[in-house]
């Protein structure tokens, strides 16, 4: 059986792991890009759609980002994420029922 120190502290080091991976807030929030505009809606539903392949051109070259922080907030997130999953497919398709043969 675990020791009391030993699961607080496992308990500890989850709850750090788990902090860690939180984001931060997004003190561009609103704010015009170089471009002057800021990323809505739109914008968001087609950056989820081409997240992939930004990725891939993230690799290589610096400029290119997979998310737009010079965004509206909530509703570029949600374009941003119905956007990825139209092109990943998600959304539950898989989860219908088979045919019995």
């Amino acid at each position: 059986m675990f020791t009391r120190p030993l699961f607080k502290a496992g308990v500890l080091v989850a709850v750090m792991f788990l902090a860690a991976c939180a984001a931060g807030p997004n003190e561009l929030l609103g704010s015009a890009g170089s471009e002057g505009i800021v990323a809505g809606f739109w914008h968001g539903l087609w950056h989820g759609f081409i997240s992939l392949f930004a990725f891939i051109a993230s690799v290589f070259w610096d400029d290119v980002a997979i998310y737009e922080v010079h965004n509206n907030g909530a509703w570029y997130d949600l374009g941003f994420v119905l956007g990825v999953m139209s092109f990943f497919g998600g959304g539950g398709g898989g989860a219908r029922r088979r045919s019995k043969k």
